[in-house]
């Protein structure tokens, strides 16, 4: 009780603009224990929140979100929007879709497929947002499904369950201080420039993932268990940059940390994925995807492969399956320590030169965040 008052508080006191801290815009309460003190500007949901902020704002529009579970599916679509949480443990937005789920959703979507990229918990299609001190989950069983035998009638396919997608429109996205958690897919970087600093990304099976550019630092990579033993046990990253992107998945001084459960000398850094894309002259994978992913000053745990990285199949043009090798991808390391650290053949290390190439002002451009 005494938590709650405190939490009702220091959100009146933003909201009002008192101790010279910038006021927000909106508050989102789910138990609306502050509605007669915040007046219009209070909701029970953050999708409220979210319809109520202008079209287009020309400077950050602050939605606090008080501690609480928000069981809600969200596009961002507009602009400027910051999503603040009173908490990264005890604010959280989760949803439980996964790509082969037939939508219950009402509108446009009922009744379709989710897909991998429709499967996320909050999808962002616009520039300019900002999340901090709050946690996005996707809560899909992953774990009870990968327990189930291959053949057996009950296993679904299509599991891939993503918590955060940058989509098409995101661009100098950041998050501090938050949770993404998920299993297979949780964190699909496929667009603009992103930065997450001082964050927890856990999941399993190609859990950060896409053809964005995208810088961690100071951040956990998490490896959770699988609901059975498998090899790989699961992969970091699977990259699908651009040949013509000078940079794709960069990790600075983060820590790469395991469940319990997860084995020694398990899990690759990453492997190449060159999705399936139409053109012109049939459907396959896309050969200009030459992923790109670089570890910098990062401290890795036993489970990590001490050959570092893996291939992945895909679809050739003549619709056979191919395999996509590492050493044909932009893999690279610099400077990791720890037990699951090795420098061999397959783990190729940046030159003092090449080094020079990854301070945050180059791989983030001419955006210069805060």
């Amino acid at each position: 009780m005494m938590l709650r008052f405190v939490t009702v508080l220091m959100t009146v006191l933003f909201f009002s603009g008192c101790a010279g801290v910038k006021p927000y815009d909106a508050v989102v309460d789910k138990n609306n224990a502050s509605q007669h003190q915040l007046g219009k500007k209070n909701f029970s949901s953050v999708q409220a929140a979210l319809e109520a902020a202008p079209t287009v704002a020309k400077k950050p529009y602050r939605i606090f979100i008080a501690p609480g579970d928000y069981y809600e599916k969200l596009t961002i679509a507009k602009p400027n929007i910051h999503l603040m949480g009173a908490d990264k443990k005890n604010t959280r937005i989760y949803y439980n879709a996964y790509a082969g789920q037939q939508s219950t959703e009402t509108g446009a979507t009922k009744g379709q497929i989710w897909g991998t990229p429709g499967s996320a918990t909050v999808i962002i299609r616009a520039a300019n947002i900002h999340i901090q001190q709050l946690t996005i989950e996707n809560t899909f069983d992953f774990l009870a499904n990968d327990a189930l035998a291959n053949d057996d009638p009950q296993r679904i396919a299509n599991t891939q369950a993503v918590a955060l997608h940058l989509d098409n429109g995101s661009d100098r996205f950041v998050a501090r201080e938050v949770r993404l958690l998920g299993y297979q897919d949780t964190l699909f970087v496929n667009a603009g420039r992103s930065w997450f600093d001082k964050s927890l990304i856990a999941g399993n099976v190609d859990f950060i993932f896409g053809k964005g550019n995208a810088l961690f630092t100071h951040s956990e990579i998490k490896t959770r268990g699988r609901g059975k033993p498998s090899v790989p046990h699961a992969y970091l990253v699977a990259p699908s940059t651009q040949i013509s992107s000078e940079y794709g998945l960069t990790f600075i001084d983060c820590i790469l940390t395991r469940s319990k459960s997860v084995p020694d000398n398990s899990v690759p850094l990453g492997r190449p994925w060159h999705p399936t894309t139409q053109f012109t002259d049939g459907r396959y994978a896309d050969p200009n995807a030459i992923g790109k992913a670089v570890f910098i000053n990062s401290w890795m745990d036993k489970h990590i492969t001490l050959d570092g990285w893996d291939s992945m199949s895909g679809t050739a043009k003549d619709g056979t399956r191919t395999k996509f090798l590492p050493e044909d991808s932009r893999f690279f390391e610099s400077n990791s320590k720890g037990p699951g650290a090795a420098v061999n053949r397959h783990r190729r290390q940046l030159s003092a030169e090449e080094i020079k190439h990854y301070s945050t002002e180059k791989i983030l451009g001419d955006w210069k965040p805060e």
